[in-house]
């Protein structure tokens, strides 16, 4: 008998990113109780995560997209980590280069040790510059402080009290920091697409999180991460992420968009298994919605009806 074709599935939250891109009119007027009744939701219905995005401040130009509402991800997931059990808590994603490694590893070390080692750290770049010069940070060289910031992270989330890191932007020794995360290796992802966000991916993460990969694209970004650690002779484990397209599980009453996939569960599951034959490891999924009962009615509906189907011997 051959290896379970296993995919796991993870959400991003509503609520506590309202960009227009992806927010449902209904969350404006949502708040604290509905996110914790929707990770709660997600929890029954066997999903692996959820997840929280991560922007300090939104400059005006970009408000009217963007919107200004970005919880904080830190304080949301330990938040919705009281009100859950055993749900794995991301970051997707973390612009760890705005604040300082340390203060990035106490954060989310306590975390991890108060969730009892739910974390999982999703790390990118970021890509607003208006945010970076407010906080003190050269914009273009995000890409080299997250470098750093990451080597500097896998030390100070690591089992040593006291972690120490030399680099170019932070400089560190005989700093005490407990707790200690409850992991003995936080799982760290990476994620961005462009060319240099998968090759840290590749060389320096735990995973990848694509960010708006069609599904068409994403065998040849696949393709070039495993050149990558195999060219690096890297073996460890290695997560390969996706974002699914929108769902919407049935036969929706109303307008829910061309690039929704609808339909009964054999007809969602054999789409999203395509992912699978890719080389997808974890596939982030969101749905359609008009309400919070709507969407925890999806959310229970693909855990009971989609995802036994997602697996195939």
């Amino acid at each position: 008998m051959g290896r379970p074709e296993v995919i796991e599935y993870g959400i991003q939250l509503p609520v506590q990113s309202q960009s227009t891109i992806y927010a449902e009119s209904w969350e404006a007027s949502a708040g604290p109780p509905d996110l914790v009744e929707i990770a709660r939701a997600a929890e029954r219905a066997g999903f692996s995560y959820v997840a929280c995005c991560d922007h300090v401040a939104v400059p005006r130009r970009l408000a009217s997209a963007m919107s200004t509402v970005w919880y904080d991800p830190v304080a949301t997931l330990a938040y919705l980590a009281a009100a859950t059990e055993r749900v794995r808590l991301l970051s997707h994603v973390a612009v760890v280069g705005l604040r300082h490694p340390l203060l990035t590893a106490k954060q989310y070390a306590t975390l991890d040790h108060l969730s009892g080692g739910r974390l999982l750290l999703g790390v990118g770049a970021g890509h607003v510059p208006e945010e970076f010069e407010a906080l003190g940070v050269d914009f273009r060289q995000r890409g080299a402080v997250l470098d750093e910031s990451i080597d500097a992270l896998r030390t100070a989330l690591g089992p040593d009290e006291f972690p120490e890191h030399h680099g170019k932007f932070h400089d560190f020794q005989d700093l005490g920091q407990r707790p200690r995360p409850a992991q003995p290796r936080v799982p760290l992802w990476v994620g961005g697409s462009s060319p240099a966000a998968v090759r840290r991916a590749a060389l320096k993460g735990d995973g990848w999180l694509p960010q708006g990969d069609p599904r068409e694209r994403l065998p040849a970004q696949i393709e070039r991460i495993r050149r990558l650690r195999a060219e690096h002779c890297l073996r460890a484990p290695f997560v390969l992420g996706a974002i699914a397209e929108p769902l919407y599980v049935g036969a929706p009453a109303w307008d829910v968009g061309r690039r929704t996939l609808t339909g009964p569960p054999d007809a969602l599951a054999e789409s999203l298994r395509a992912y699978r034959a890719m080389g997808v490891d974890q596939l982030q999924v969101r749905f359609r919605s008009r309400d919070r009962a709507e969407l925890t009615d999806q959310i229970t509906a693909f855990g009971a009806e989609v995802a036994p189907l997602l697996t195939r011997e």
